[in-house]
Formats: C-alpha cells, sequence, structure tokens
C-alpha cells in the first residue's frame, strides 16, 4: 500500500478522481482530475507510515495518508482540511471512495495483476 500511495506518477492508475498527472518538482505535482485542476505539494512523508500534501485548487487545503499494520493486513486512514464546513459530508463520501479505489488496487497487484490493465472505474 505504501508503494502505491507514495508513487504519486501512478495515481491516474487507481486514484478515481485522477486522470493525468505532471511532475512539477520533487514532491510536487499538478493533477488533472474530474473535479478540476489540482497542485499538490508533498508536506510530510514518513515510508511506511504516513504521508501528507497541500493542495491548491481544490476544496480540500491539505490531505494524508496513515497506514498501520493489523496483522497481515495494512489499516489506511484518509485525512482531510478544509474550509468550507458545507462540504465535509461529501468529502467524507470521496474520502471513502478513495480509500475503496486504494484497496481495490492493492488487490489487484496483490493478486498478481498486471498495473496497467487495471480497471480502476
Amino acid at each position: 500500500v505504501w508503494q502505491i500511495i507514495n508513487d504519486d506518477d501512478n495515481y491516474p492508475k487507481w486514484n478515481i478522481v485522477v486522470n493525468e498527472v505532471t511532475k512539477l518538482g520533487e514532491g510536487n505535482y499538478f493533477f488533472k482530475t474530474n473535479v478540476g485542476d489540482i497542485t499538490s505539494t508533498r508536506i510530510e512523508t514518513v515510508a511506511p507510515e504516513r504521508l501528507a500534501a497541500t493542495q491548491e485548487g481544490s476544496p480540500m487545503t491539505s490531505l494524508g495518508y496513515i497506514l498501520k499494520p493489523k496483522g497481515d493486513l495494512i489499516e489506511a486512514t484518509i485525512w482531510t482540511e478544509f474550509d468550507d464546513a458545507n462540504q465535509e459530508n461529501i468529502l467524507g463520501i470521496a474520502g471513502e471512495m478513495l480509500l475503496k479505489s486504494l484497496k481495490k488496487y492493492a488487490e489487484y497487484l496483490e493478486s498478481g495483476g498486471n498495473p496497467d490493465e487495471f480497471n480502476k472505474k
């Protein structure tokens, strides 16, 4: 799971909202998404436990992942900060969908699937 979330260049393969990614510099990416264009800047990387990034052009001002081993499994938590309290419910739903997409992709890879053939829909 860590390799997946730490590989921003491949987010379009599994992330349900990301369609294209352009690396702007170390830890800095431009994402074309189905909710608009987002510039993401990595602000924390603690392998293999957590990462965080700020975002411009998104209703989320920052987001991050926390990974915790649970036996043979990895518990993944996503957190986010945002300015508009009215968007809390929709962003919560979006976070749940993102984690489901991550889980689906991780399980696909673990079963020997080809990343280039993954259907994220």
